[in-house]
């Protein structure tokens, strides 16, 4: 699934303080657009994290890559710098990195 990331998001606000998950191997920063769509920018160390959700994501893949297994899953798929994945709400996803870092876009649907 391709599709383009901007390089920059315009007329924003950020929240300064991280969120970090898993003692630092998940760290992001909640972006607020003027329309009241949030979106978090982050970044997924080597290891296995497991997240649940509330609402609906689609996560786009900025850099590096990772591998993911959505709740009912059986099977591990990669996505790779420039390609998405979508979660649905009231769910979870297994999310991880082998090497290097991950960089991801999360926008909450």
């Amino acid at each position: 699934m391709a599709d383009s990331v901007p390089n920059q998001f315009d007329n924003v606000s950020v929240v300064t303080k991280a969120n970090v998950y898993f003692n630092g191997g998940v760290i992001s920063h909640t972006v607020l657009c003027q329309g009241g769509e949030r979106k978090t920018l982050g970044l997924i160390f080597p290891g296995n994290y497991t997240f649940n959700t509330d609402a609906p994501e689609r996560m786009d893949m900025i850099a590096g890559s990772c591998k993911v297994k959505l709740a009912g899953q059986q099977e591990w798929s990669t996505f790779e710098a420039g390609t998405h994945f979508l979660v649905p709400g009231k769910s979870s996803f297994q999310i991880g990195v082998e090497k290097g870092q991950a960089e991801y876009l999360c926008s909450f649907l």
